[in-house]
């Protein structure tokens, strides 16, 4: 069994490359990164560490690296004779990847089984982007391919310098894939689990782990923190994410009917791993990326607009927000563009542009409120 994988990172080597290893599969990892797909192709291992509860090391061998940029040509070829092909490369690079499938499905051999694409992505049903962005490529080889989405967690933080090609991550992790797509023919992943109904697993994450995780860093980045389990030792952040992560927990017991002690349960477990001091963890790595952060369908904006739909006044959400407009990291280019566009922009085009809210919406009218407070 082959599996292509796309990103060659700490997840992708730490996580789902892992998972794929354990599974049984020959793993060929893809990147632009030329020098981290060099150091991968001399080697013949590297170890995950995992830390905390049941923490054990994992040593990863059989595995290969090809420059997806370089050798567009050999990517292809593997991914024409994969089993499965996933990614964790970031959302909005979905689009770069999905030629190179598409034009790996069209070399396919027509006797061969459909591939599996599964897009692991912090983001709400990511395999359904990249399945559009494949039929723009070529609409032709769809029938080649079984695309499912998956909700995929587990904390990855930045690693140590001269580290190698090690990782180290937490010991808890969770990947749910949807089984429908599949109609009864899944890849064989023990570490994976297969459900029919994946909406409340990615939600459920997303709007709890993502947007707890980023309140965090907001507000540990104003009250001066530098390490995720120090700010949330501080009581005024742990009350702020606890306010959040309340916000959030009524929305997706109302929405999908979770149980809420369950869900309290959940938010307990997960408040435990952001204060794992055995993942050094930053808010500034945390906060990265703000101005996606803030989109519609991402995990502040997202259950804000659907609370607000019921007729609710999510202010810890809208609290948060204002603290993400104060994130303010140089090296990080959205946190630049942020600080532009605050500056730039009115404060109506910066709640449509940047959160996707539109006049008329409930939620408008609270955003606009939490912007202007922000510019002044």
């Amino acid at each position: 069994m082959k599996a292509v994988h796309f990103g060659a990172g700490n997840i992708g080597r730490g996580f789902v490359g892992l998972l794929l290893h354990e599974a049984g599969y020959e793993v060929v990892f893809a990147d632009v990164n030329a020098e981290l797909i060099d150091a991968l192709a001399d080697a013949s291992d590297y170890t995950v560490h995992e830390v905390g509860e049941g923490s054990r090391d994992h040593r990863v061998t059989g595995f290969r690296a090809i420059n997806s940029q370089a050798k567009t040509k050999e990517i292809v070829a593997e991914i024409a004779t994969a089993d499965v092909v996933t990614t964790a490369v970031g959302p909005n690079v979905l689009r770069f990847v999905a030629p190179l499938i598409a034009e790996a499905l069209a070399k396919r051999a027509g006797a061969a089984a459909p591939l599996a694409v599964m897009a692991c992505e912090n983001a709400i049903n990511a395999t359904d982007l990249l399945r559009a962005e494949v039929e723009k490529a070529d609409p032709d080889v769809l029938g080649r391919a079984v695309f499912a989405n998956t909700a995929v967690d587990r904390i990855v933080p930045a690693q140590d310098p001269g580290t190698g090609l090690d990782v180290t991550v937490e010991a808890y992790y969770e990947w749910a894939i949807d089984r429908t797509p599949f109609g009864g023919s899944e890849p064989a992943i023990p570490g994976a689990s297969y459900v029919d109904d994946l909406g409340p697993y990615i939600e459920r994450k997303l709007f709890t782990v993502n947007t707890g995780h980023a309140t965090i860093a907001y507000f540990g980045f104003l009250a001066g923190a530098s390490a995720i389990s120090d700010a949330l030792a501080m009581p005024a952040v742990e009350n702020s994410v606890r306010e959040v992560l309340g916000e959030t927990k009524a929305l997706l017991v109302a929405k999908h009917g979770l149980d809420a002690d369950a869900q309290q349960q959940y938010i307990e477990k997960i408040l435990v791993r952001f204060a794992n001091p055995h993942l050094p963890d930053t808010v500034d790595r945390v906060g990265r990326q703000p101005l996606r952060k803030l989109g519609r369908h991402e995990r502040f904006v997202g259950p804000a607009a659907e609370l607000a739909e019921r007729g609710e006044t999510p202010q810890a959400l809208l609290n948060a927000i204002g603290a993400a407009l104060y994130f303010d990291v140089p090296d990080d280019e959205q946190s630049v563009e942020l600080k532009r566009l605050l500056a730039s922009a009115t404060t109506e085009e910066f709640v449509m542009q940047v959160c996707g809210i539109d006049p008329g919406h409930p939620l408008f009218e609270p955003l606009l409120a939490t912007v202007a407070a922000a510019r002044t």
